[in-house]
């Protein structure tokens, strides 16, 4: 049985000891707007306990696309560390989050950490936890590509971060058998669907703001004139000569398909991305190149997208669970549950190789079918209940 905050309030009442009600502590730490988008229906559902005491600290590893979406989501940091720099490498940030991150830790004395993912902050936060010997639970946890540099470097953070969690809340049941084949406790590991599903439930009932209604105005795809092409692609893998051949592989596409297709592509601001996509792409007529999204306006462009190129991990789930058929510029891919349902395709970095599936799927109706039927791998909307759910029932043994 799933239960909502409600119910899990009702089933687990607060706990006394001596007719003391005894008040669980649990932080939630994040730094990214991944990590925001998908502990926000958690951070939510506790919010909701009566007998949970739940904080909120961010990093602030990426500022200004969290901030957007915890406003998005109407929550309010009580720690913020603010640690984003110009041109931090990972060394630099990681010692910033260990030196900032350990007193939030000795003033709330938390029970529980709660962190999703694998970011930098991830991997710090629960190293700094379990110096504390504070509980830690890993949302998304079993996520594995078996190739410790790609992507780098979460590969690595996460596979850390399981050796030290308490609860492993694997989202499907591929990323629990990749912890079992690791050695991982199995009653650590609890199956729970992944709160990005919860988080997009909520986001696709929204209307679109000003600028997607603008952004799909001036692409020509209201009222079905021309085909979107959404294009996400900033990974660090893809530094170099990959980034020159996705876009090389985009400038074909957009002119073979001038009357057909308009590209969209909001380009990340690390100059390893934007100086070669600006020299290459601005300019040609059918690409719009736009800064980076916020997450409402993003949903709202995959949501009107007939196929979706990118280097992402996240928008691989949220276009398998929107069925919008999606070319992943990678070599590998942690998420092989969205290739098994039909509706992701590893095509990597090769020029030729990207214009021709795509050319396949603008083409032919058929791929376009083949690539939407299938059911969604990555949960059914109840992540966050079931991953306090059984919070309370380890903290109730």
């Amino acid at each position: 049985m799933v239960l909502d905050a409600r119910q899990v309030m009702v089933f687990y009442p607060p706990r006394r000891n001596c007719g003391i009600i005894q008040v669980m502590k649990i932080l939630s730490i994040l730094g990214t707007r991944p990590e925001a988008v998908k502990m926000a229906p958690v951070i939510q559902t506790l919010a909701g306990m009566a007998d949970i005491q739940s904080r909120l600290c961010v990093t602030g590893q990426h500022r200004q696309m969290l901030d957007q979406v915890l406003s998005l989501f109407d929550i309010k940091p009580d720690y913020d560390l603010n640690l984003m720099r110009p041109d931090q490498n990972l060394a630099e940030l990681s010692s910033q989050i260990f030196a900032n991150l350990d007193p939030v830790l000795a003033d709330f004395e938390p029970n529980w950490v709660l962190i999703q993912g694998d970011t930098t902050t991830v991997l710090i936060a629960a190293v700094c936890a379990f110096y504390r010997k504070v509980h830690i639970g890993h949302i998304e946890a079993g996520l594995r590509t078996g190739d410790k540099y790609q992507p780098f470097p979460e590969e690595i953070n996460r596979r850390m971060v399981s050796v030290v969690a308490d609860l492993n809340f694997a989202p499907t049941e591929h990323s629990r058998q990749n912890l079992l084949r690791e050695g991982i406790d199995p009653a650590s590991i609890v199956v729970t669907g992944n709160p990005v599903i919860d988080a997009l439930n909520d986001i696709v009932t929204r209307p679109a703001p000003p600028v997607a209604q603008e952004l799909l105005a001036r692409a020509g795809v209201l009222g079905g004139k021309r085909l979107l092409v959404l294009v996400t692609a900033h990974r660090r893998e893809n530094f170099g000569q990959p980034i020159e051949n996705i876009c090389h592989a985009l400038r074909d596409l957009a002119g073979e398909f001038s009357q057909q297709i308009t590209i969209i592509y909001p380009v990340h601001l690390n100059p390893n991305i934007l100086k070669p996509v600006q020299r290459l792409l601005n300019g040609v007529p059918n690409i719009l190149l736009v800064e980076p999204l916020d997450y409402l306006p993003l949903v709202q462009l995959m949501k009107h997208a007939h196929v979706i190129l990118t280097d992402s991990g996240g928008i691989q789930e949220e276009a398998t669970a929107l069925r919008k058929p999606t070319l992943v510029l990678r070599q590998v891919t942690e998420r092989p549950e969205g290739v098994s349902a039909g509706v992701l395709k590893l095509v990597g970095t090769e020029r030729e190789r990207i214009v021709a599936e795509t050319r396949r799927l603008i083409q032919d109706p058929q791929a376009i079918a083949a690539m939407t039927g299938s059911a969604n791998p990555f949960g059914d909307g109840h992540a966050a209940a079931r991953i306090v759910q059984a919070v309370v029932e380890y903290s109730s043994r």
